[in-house]
């Protein structure tokens, strides 16, 4: 059997409201002729008030898009309304051999990933760049060490005679360090009580920042990491790659931090190997108008190779080679801890890397509870806080309405500031995405 996804998936690809209620009222079969699919892909045409349909196909594991209209929005809301309809009406897209026009599509995406471009490498000059930047991020954390420490001779209470963050944060980005520049930008936000923590977290990560060539491999990889420095895709994929069938714990979509515009999304993927238990956290980014190029129906299995960012504490991959499209999963929830586990877990986590906010955690035989104080998760012995304010009171509700007041399996990020919920199993059903419109 075919596994479809769930209308909640498709909806989370929109890359706007608009879009998503667009495709809604293009969900029916009125408007499509010639649908189909393959397993590979789903395909149609939509009339609209032109006399020439729109032609709309959808390569399901990318998934990549292809419409004949003149939307610049990716995908558009005719891939997502065929998207629903073959969701929701299996009957309406019945498996048939793809028509030339998709046929001529697909291959021509074929050809068009399996070409690689290749540049010179001058290995020369990366290395006298690379040392340009150490030297300019060495003495932006020298600097801001300095900043850090008139702050707190002042008194936190007492800002006399010190600049703004915002002219540190200028400061960072010219020393080619955004992640300090963005770490920097957050400190006008926090409330009193947490500027000694973050004051001293900054410190350390600067400090550390001065010293990278001292410290081990993997710890200085974390540090290099969370001041700024990136990594192709291509060149961690040249690395080791760890084969396994990934099971899709769940998504989340949100404004890119640190982007000029709030339009800019990041996609957060996670999955867990079923054989090697490693939790992997995948990331996609989408321009204004698009949704992120990477979406992965959540419960389902995806056999391919990931390989790890370097770090003390391993999470970020790069996704390599697939071996097949997404397929469905387990029909029971996943392996979870404890909410007294949990928390042993994400402390040997923080051991590895410092500045760690969360930790990918699955819950298990735990229900949220809302007192005047906020939401929680409990197990009956143990209780954990709920970081509302990283997720919108909709979701919270949903989770509840999930729930029903009995136990389930719950997936999230649990970090010192509470965990955030991103996916629920309740008892015999599909997985629930929470944070999806």
């Amino acid at each position: 059997m075919e596994e479809r996804w769930s209308t909640q998936h498709v909806l989370s690809l929109a890359p706007d409201a608009t879009s998503r209620k667009t495709a809604g009222r293009l969900s029916s079969p009125a408007p499509w002729s010639g649908t189909g699919t393959d397993g590979v892909a789903v395909w149609g045409e939509c009339g609209g008030s032109g006399r020439t349909p729109y032609r709309t196909a959808v390569e399901l594991a990318t998934p990549a898009y292809r419409c004949s209209c003149p939307s610049r929005k990716l995908p558009c809301s005719h891939a997502l309304g065929l998207l629903l309809l073959w969701s929701g009406s299996p009957e309406a897209v019945p498996a048939a051999e793809p028509a030339d026009w998709v046929r001529a599509w697909l291959r021509d995406r074929r050809e068009h990933v399996g070409k690689r471009p290749t540049a010179p490498a001058d290995p020369e000059a990366a290395r006298r760049r690379a040392e340009r930047r150490g030297a300019r991020v060495t003495a932006g954390a020298a600097e801001l060490r300095l900043r850090l420490a008139d702050r707190i001779r002042h008194g936190l209470a007492d800002p006399s005679g010190v600049g703004p963050w915002e002219e540190v944060a200028a400061r960072m980005v010219d020393a080619q360090a955004p992640g300090l520049a963005t770490r920097v930008r957050e400190l006008d936000a926090l409330p009193p009580e947490r500027l000694l923590e973050e004051y001293a977290m900054l410190h350390l990560l600067a400090t550390a920042a001065t010293r990278v060539d001292e410290l081990p491999a993997d710890l200085a990889a974390t540090v290099r990491a969370r001041v700024g420095y990136t990594l192709d895709a291509a060149e961690v994929l040249a690395g080791p790659t760890v084969r396994d069938r990934w099971l899709v714990l769940g998504s989340r979509t949100m404004p890119m931090e640190g982007g000029s515009d709030d339009r800019l999304t990041t996609r957060r993927v996670w999955l867990r190997g079923a054989k090697t238990g490693r939790p992997a956290l995948l990331l996609a980014f989408g321009r204004p108008g698009q949704a992120p190029d990477l979406a992965l129906p959540t419960g389902h299995l995806l056999e391919a190779e990931l390989a790890y960012h370097p770090a003390a504490r391993p999470l970020r991959a790069a996704l390599g080679t697939r071996h097949g499209a997404p397929g469905a999963g387990p029909a029971e929830p996943p392996a979870g801890l404890s909410v007294a586990e949990a928390v042993a877990g994400y402390g040997t986590a923080v051991a590895d890397d410092p500045w760690l906010e969360s930790w990918p955690t699955v819950l298990t035989g735990v229900v949220p509870v809302r007192t005047p104080d906020g939401w929680y998760l409990t197990d009956g012995h143990h209780t954990l806080p709920v970081r509302a304010a990283a997720v919108p009171e909709p979701a919270l509700w949903r989770l509840a309405a999930v729930s029903t007041g009995r136990p389930l399996t719950v997936f999230g990020e649990y970090g010192h500031q509470g965990f955030v919920p991103v996916t629920a199993w309740p008892a015999g059903h599909r997985p629930v995405g929470l944070t999806h419109p």
